[in-house]
């Protein structure tokens, strides 16, 4: 694996040396541990939706699932992203009982036997709160806590990890409200109102990394300038997370479906890389991993023993 949890050092605030160009955080604190954030961590993509924009469907039992999840684990995911509800550009919500059922029996299950933490993609404070009491540790909301006003104090009160992703709207009313005079100045300025909520609901500091929220409320030309500027993101003090897996913009540049979208996904990763980002959300991790581990042997941050 790229990168894994190590006990709790007290060190989550340090700087990593060795990393090139922007500074970035070094840890992220999870309950029972910290993920280690001087190599990046591939976070592996598990959707449990019919409908989701690239891999809806797919999954059609608790078991397969399971299968899925492990098979991203040995492929080198360093976390697992699960998702009940699909936040697609024009989804409709799901009942919340719904995002339930598809998502605590996972957890349930693979907190007992996966070796790697969890974190689950939600807007709903009942469904963080039962996530996090059934093992996961981390609570993705792509609302950044603006979506249910009940969200960042069921986290606190679980004492879960977050990551803020930047989104205007709901997944229904988003595409309109891609209008900006600065994409990045705003995105980063909404990111800061996030960040506050948490705090304010006691979340502490070093439990939150921040999400640019690639193609969520974004144009693709916004979503690259936000990928161009990503090191902006710095200013928040939190480490950053990047999710361009198989996004529009990727399809508005080579015309291909998402399924083929595979190579445009590892540059937009490495170039994040490269502007400060240590978490990577995707669906293709065996490929990301190696693309992340050649960027870091010719750097010099990898000697090439240890990939032996």
């Amino acid at each position: 694996m790229i990168a894994g949890v190590t006990r709790p050092t007290g060190d989550t605030g340090t700087v990593a040396r060795k990393a090139p160009g922007p500074r970035v955080l070094q840890g992220w604190r999870l309950p029972g541990g910290n993920v280690d954030l001087s190599t990046p961590v591939v976070m592996g993509v598990l959707n449990l939706t019919p409908d989701s924009f690239s891999d809806g469907g797919e999954i059609r039992s608790p078991a397969e699932a399971l299968d899925r999840a492990h098979l991203l684990v040995e492929e080198g995911a360093g976390m697992l992203d699960v998702g009940g509800e699909s936040t697609r550009p024009g989804a409709r919500p799901v009942p919340i009982d719904v995002e339930l059922h598809r998502v605590i029996p996972f957890v349930e299950a693979a907190a007992r036997s996966l070796p790697v933490p969890l974190s689950v993609d939600t807007r709903h404070a009942a469904v963080a709160r039962a996530a996090l009491r059934a093992g996961a540790q981390v609570i993705n909301d792509v609302s950044g806590l603006k979506h249910d006003p009940l969200m960042a104090e069921a986290v606190a009160g679980e004492g879960g990890a977050l990551v803020l992703s930047h989104m205007r709207g709901s997944p229904v009313t988003m595409k309109g409200l891609a209008i900006y005079d600065d994409v990045v100045e705003e995105v980063v300025a909404e990111l800061r109102e996030s960040l506050s909520l948490a705090l304010e609901a006691r979340i502490p500091e070093d439990r939150i990394v921040v999400d640019p929220g690639i193609g969520f409320a974004k144009t693709g030309p916004q979503s690259l300038t936000l990928l161009r500027k990503l090191d902006a993101l710095a200013a928040l003090g939190r480490p950053i997370l990047v999710g361009p897996s198989r996004k529009s913009f990727i399809g508005e540049l080579t015309g291909l479906p998402p399924g083929d979208r595979l190579p445009g996904t590892l540059a937009a990763c490495v170039l994040a890389f490269l502007k400060g980002a240590r978490v990577f959300r995707v669906h293709d991790v065996a490929p990301l991993v190696q693309a992340l581990s050649v960027t870091q042997a010719i750097l010099g941050e990898r000697d090439m023993r240890e990939a032996t």
